[in-house]
């Protein structure tokens, strides 16, 4: 990462005061608050930094209220749209952009699109909403999305052509990747046409997987509700001779959310996950012995795990040209219960697949103020004329992150990073299982 690929762009300078200014601390940056001139580090050990110069550590803009604004509060008006899947906290987010706006700003015209980027696009007729103080009063207590959403790509021009009409001046997309390579073309097709309209993201990923923003909004949510599906499953097969929960979780290409879960309750025997491939025939005999000398065992999967197994089945697309993954945990259940029938060995097997009641649900309190925060950083940083970044928490920081870096790769457990390591004390599986797939497959 070189520094000149976190720098954000900016509609122009800020010359009007802000009226959060006499809020701001004068004594600079702290340990607790990160001054709008000072930067703050992508790298934070000496052999990451390298010994390079001061001037060429990579870092990123501080988030926060500026002193001076570029955007008139009391002549702009505002679009939200949420896009994608469903995920906790997503009405957290959007009450919080328009309490922000209202309250601190003093901006009246905020709307809303509904059902994501076909909101903003004529031909699929979508309304849009007013959203103020009241209407959005109590949507933090449920789940969804009171915009609604969608998938699927939606022409740019179109877009900037329905924020021209209606006299947009921002637009906050909450979303994932998708969404956001989507604003990327949006913005885009914004500067082409020289208009001062700023795009500011919130990224949204169940999954935890968006790099340089910490962790995304509903993930702690998730991986909680998660836990308490692990738990019910861990009941299940401890009351039965030769019990085995199978559990299916969420995380398409990164296994966060089955880690963390794995880790709330440490009742796992096995954690599968997308970033680290195993051989089946290391596992299904390690399984076996487990169940016969503890009675019982816990297996948690990532849903994009063993994706090498079912590479026979037929390529799908979903709406946004992304391949659909096979169903591996019906194929692992399948493999685990005739590898048990072929050895004569008893089992009950339980599979669970909790994914879409985990999404659904409303954020916790830790998830509900994250969301706050980043809304409210969202909206320092567009009335700041900040445009093409999302906002994001790196290191304990609130920080402003290019969309084009926020899309650049994607966030993954690290086979040999200290998380997957606490996986693998806390379940006792075997490294080689996971090991042997490095070799075999």
């Amino acid at each position: 990462m070189e520094p000149d690929q976190l720098l954000v762009r900016t509609l122009g300078e800020g010359r009007i005061e802000s009226p959060l200014a006499e809020l701001l601390p004068r004594q600079g940056t702290t340990e607790h608050y990160v001054d709008e001139s000072d930067r703050v580090l992508l790298d934070d050990t000496l052999a990451m930094i390298g010994g390079r110069p001061v001037a060429d550590l990579p870092s990123f803009e501080p988030g926060g209220a500026r002193r001076r604004i570029f955007f008139d509060p009391s002549k702009i008006k505002v679009g939200i749209v949420t896009c994608g899947g469903l995920c906790p906290g997503l009405n957290d987010v959007i009450r919080g952009l328009v309490l922000t706006l209202n309250n601190q700003y003093g901006v009246s015209r905020i709307i809303g699109f509904r059902n994501g980027y076909q909101g903003m696009v004529a031909r699929h007729g979508r309304s849009i909403v007013e959203l103020t103080r009241e209407s959005v009063e109590y949507i933090n207590e449920h789940g969804g999305t009171i915009l609604g959403t969608s998938r699927g790509n939606q022409d740019p021009d179109e877009i900037v052509d329905c924020l021209e009409q209606l006299g947009v001046n921002i637009l906050f997309v909450i979303g994932g990747d998708g969404s956001m390579r989507g604003a990327i073309r949006i913005s885009d097709a914004i500067a082409q046409r020289e208009r001062r309209i700023a795009v500011v993201g919130v990224p949204k990923t169940i999954d935890n997987d968006i790099p340089y923003i910490g962790q995304s909004f509903g993930f702690q949510t998730a991986f909680a509700k998660a836990a308490e599906s692990l738990r019910a499953a861990h009941v299940e097969a401890a009351a039965q001779p030769g019990g085995i929960g199978l559990v299916q979780l969420m995380g398409r290409h990164s296994g966060f959310i089955a880690s963390y879960a794995a880790l709330a309750n440490n009742d796992a025997d096995y954690v599968l996950i997308p970033e680290v491939p195993f051989a089946m025939d290391g596992f299904l005999p390690d399984l076996r012995h487990r169940v016969a000398t503890r009675g019982h065992a816990l297996v948690v999967v990532a849903e994009g795990a063993g994706q090498e197994y079912l590479e026979d089945a037929p390529v799908r697309l979903d709406a946004s040209g992304n391949r659909k993954l096979g169903d591996f945990g019906l194929y692992l259940r399948d493999r685990i219960l005739d590898d048990f029938a072929a050895a004569g060995q008893e089992v009950n097997l339980k599979y669970i697949d909790p994914s879409y009641a985990i999404r659904s649900v409303p954020a916790n309190p830790s998830d509900s103020v994250y969301c706050l925060r980043l809304a409210q950083a969202a909206v320092h940083g567009a009335m700041a004329g900040r445009t093409a970044m999302v906002v994001g928490q790196w290191r304990g920081r609130f920080v402003h992150v290019p969309m084009a870096s926020a899309v650049s790769s994607r966030n993954q457990v690290d086979p040999d990073g200290d998380l997957w390591l606490s996986v693998m004390e806390a379940t006792g599986q075997p490294p080689n299982v996971a090991a042997a797939t490095r070799l075999n497959v």
